[in-house]
């Protein structure tokens, strides 16, 4: 499998450019992340709930976003989106450098809200690049790479994040996030593909962003391919984890904060966090290694791959809520997010496989949507009910619990599916 990724890096550039764009800015971005959460607890006085909005501003822009962000992305250059999306990121970022007291905190809000209005252009344009730039026999471990390679920078990036902030300051982290940005856009400018989707097309015009028959015409597209509906619905489900964004800072910080000679409690709750954080990213790095060698091209074990990474989502955080020492919440994170990254991979392929071109930005920009909507919605409600009391341990069981919801879902939705095998013009099952 490792041979496969090496090979796809080696032989193609345009993929090659555009994963090298992936890792410059997603370390960056998990410095960053943890800068934040850090920020907003040491001025807000710890509350859960500051973390809570500010993880609700990441990610909730994106629903709302969806349906202009996935238009603009099937009429103009993916790649010119992605590019400027992140100069604009660049400049977004660089604000942070002006809070340094509790009463600038207000600041960070906004400046979170616009950083995810460019991710929401960004990410659907990303993904609906790929098939693009790799053949269709190459999709699955792109994707993979890709999640891997996420998986990797969340790793890295959580772990050592902490440990830089600590050493150098947040203020180094904010601009090395913003510098991140600039390395990323570079790297999108040389890269060379056809976008056959703009063929044929007037030019965008302003009053083309009000019309909404592009979009009723996506959710009819979607609607009309029972497959191709469940599997959008896939990360909305992934979504519904999105409290660990909460849940992890405050278990390292309340919880599981390290323990080491000369180590003072905020430093021991940095790298707490650090280390939980880590475990997602080692999870979320195991999860498509092992899932995609299983899954190979079988359309059918990407299908039921999704269900048992939902199980393993839920296992996994219910076990964390019995948790006892940092060693053993490391492990359980682990388990649930090689669970949920396997889901974001299989059903990211999936919806590649199913759609044509020409609503691949529509597509996506609805898969992002739903699940940024439950991230946003979980990542709420987990803030406010441990400042209403609930402990975090407590709390992260439930999670787990409400994990399978989508589980059974999924399960229903793969019972229908093989009663009714309706395939999109993408390409057929191999199942």
């Amino acid at each position: 499998m490792l041979s496969s990724y090496l090979d796809l890096l080696r032989a193609n550039r345009n993929y090659r450019l555009l994963w090298l764009a992936q890792v410059v800015s997603e370390l960056g971005d998990w410095f960053y992340a943890l800068a934040v959460y850090n920020l907003l607890l040491e001025l807000t006085h710890n509350r859960a709930q500051s973390v809570g909005l500010a993880v609700v501003l990441q990610v909730l822009p994106h629903t709302f976003t969806a349906p202009t962000a996935g238009v603009i992305n099937d009429r103009i250059s993916r790649r010119a989106i992605m590019i400027g999306a992140d100069i604009a990121r660049f400049f977004i970022v660089l604000g942070m450098l002006v809070v340094r007291t509790p009463g600038m905190v207000w600041l960070v809000y906004p400046l979170l809200l616009l950083e995810t209005v460019g991710a929401a252009f960004f990410e659907p344009a990303h993904s609906a690049v790929i098939p693009n730039i790799v053949p269709e026999s190459d999709v699955l471990t792109a994707n993979a790479l890709a999640s891997i390679t996420w998986s990797f920078c969340l790793a890295a990036g959580a772990s050592i994040g902490g440990l830089v902030t600590v050493l150098v300051g947040r203020d180094a982290v904010f601009l090395l996030n913003a510098i991140s940005f600039l390395g990323s856009a570079w790297l999108i400018r040389r890269m060379n593909f056809q976008e056959p989707h703009t063929a044929g097309l007037p030019p965008l015009r302003g009053r083309d962003l009000v019309d909404f028959t592009p979009v009723v015409e996506g959710a009819r597209y979607i609607r009309a391919d029972a497959r191709l509906f469940a599997t959008v619905f896939v990360k909305g489900g992934i979504g519904l984890l999105g409290a660990n964004n909460v849940l992890l800072p405050i278990l390292g910080e309340r919880v599981f904060p390290a323990h080491f000679h000369g180590l003072d409690h905020s430093r021991g709750a940095m790298l707490g966090m650090s280390l939980l954080m880590g475990a997602r990213g080692v999870g979320a790095l195991l999860g498509p290694l092992v899932g995609g060698r299983w899954a190979g091209d079988r359309h059918s074990r990407l299908r039921s791959g999704i269900f048992a990474g939902f199980l393993l989502a839920s296992g996994g955080y219910i076990l964390l809520g019995t948790s006892t020492s940092l060693m053993i919440a490391v492990l359980t994170v682990i388990l649930a997010h090689a669970g949920s990254s396997t889901n974001w991979v299989f059903s990211t392929t999936l919806l590649q496989i199913y759609t044509t071109d020409r609503f691949r930005g529509r597509v996506f920009a609805a898969d992002y949507g739903l699940c940024m909507l439950g991230i946003s919605a979980s990542s709420y409600f987990a803030g406010v009910a441990i400042d209403f009391g609930v402990p975090a341990r407590t709390m992260a069981a439930i999670i787990g619990f409400v994990m399978l919801i989508p589980a059974a879902a999924w399960a229903m939705a793969l019972i229908a599916t093989k009663r009714d095998p309706t395939r999109s013009g993408a390409g057929g099952d191999r199942g």
